[in-house]
C-alpha cells in the first residue's frame, strides 16, 4: 500500500473502479424453488443475529439460510452506498427478516489507502454495531469524501514514503473519519489504535488477495449468490432477478 498523489482529487477520481460489478460466475444457473421461511430463534431475530466470518466479513441474518449473498464493497464508492440505501433496507425487510437470506458485507479497498482507514474504523466496533456503522458511513459518503480542499502539497510530499499505518491515519484524519466514529462511540484513542494496528493491515492485504483470487473482483460493488459471482450487476434492481432466482424473493 502506497500514497499516491492521485488522492489529492480524490472526489474527481472516486468512480474509478467503482460500479463495474463482477464479470466472473454463472449467469444461467436454473431457478430454485422459493425458499422456505426459518424462524429465528426464540426471543431472537435474523436481523439482529451478526457474526464476524473467517473471510473478514460480517454476516446478518440465518447462518444456514437456503441463499447466501455477499457483497464485496467499497465505502468509499457512490455505487455501493446507492445499494446500502435501496437495497439493503429491503433485504433486512423481507429474506433476511425471514430465514431464507444471509447477506455479508466485505470490505474491498478499491481505492487503495483511502479505503483502508475508514475500513479499520468501521471494524473498530462490537459486531452487533457493525452494520448500524456501515449504514452511517455509506449515508454520509458525499460530505466525507466530496470536500472540496485537497491535501496540502507539502503533506503529499511527506506522505511518499511514509509507513502504511502513518498514510491510512492521515487520510481518515483528513476526510473527516476520525471524528465521524468518534461522534458516534468510539473513542480517539481507540479509533487511532485500530488505524495502526498491523495485524490488521495484514489481515485486509490477507483477504483482499483471496477475494481476488476466488472471484477476480473487477470493481465494487460484486455480489455473490450461493458462491457464484452475478455478472455485471452493480445496483439493487439489476440483482433482484439473481435473487429470484436462488428463491430468496
Amino acid at each position: 500500500m502506497r500514497f499516491s498523489i492521485a488522492y489529492a482529487a480524490l472526489p474527481a477520481l472516486i468512480l474509478a473502479g467503482c460500479g463495474s460489478g463482477g464479470t466472473g460466475g454463472n449467469s444461467t444457473v436454473p431457478a430454485a424453488a422459493p425458499a422456505a421461511t426459518v424462524a429465528a430463534p426464540a426471543g431472537k431475530s435474523w436481523v439482529d443475529t451478526v457474526s464476524k466470518t473467517p473471510e473478514g466479513g460480517y454476516r446478518m441474518g440465518n447462518p444456514n439460510a437456503a441463499v447466501k449473498l455477499i457483497e464485496y464493497g467499497s465505502r468509499t464508492c457512490p455505487h455501493c452506498a446507492a445499494f446500502d440505501a435501496e437495497g439493503f433496507p429491503a433485504l433486512k425487510s423481507g429474506p433476511i427478516a425471514s430465514g431464507k437470506l444471509s447477506y455479508e458485507f466485505r470490505d474491498y479497498p478499491i481505492h487503495a489507502e483511502a479505503d483502508i482507514g475508514p475500513m479499520l474504523l468501521g471494524h473498530c466496533v462490537e459486531p452487533a454495531q457493525f452494520f448500524p456503522m456501515l449504514e452511517q458511513m455509506m449515508l454520509s459518503q458525499q460530505q466525507l469524501i466530496g470536500k472540496t480542499e485537497k491535501i496540502p502539497e507539502s503533506d503529499q510530499a511527506r506522505l511518499q514514503n511514509a509507513p502504511p499505518a502513518q498514510i491510512v491515519t492521515y487520510l481518515a484524519q483528513f476526510y473527516g473519519y476520525i471524528d465521524f466514529v468518534k461522534q458516534r462511540g468510539v473513542p480517539d484513542a481507540k479509533a487511532r489504535q485500530c488505524l495502526a494496528d498491523p495485524k490488521m493491515l495484514e489481515e485486509i492485504a490477507k483477504n483482499t488477495d483471496a477475494a481476488n483470487q476466488q472471484f477476480k473482483i473487477q470493481g465494487t460493488p460484486t455480489f455473490i449468490v450461493n458462491g457464484d459471482v452475478v455478472p455485471n450487476v452493480a445496483d439493487w434492481k439489476s440483482l433482484q432477478p439473481a435473487l429470484k432466482t436462488a428463491g430468496a424473493l
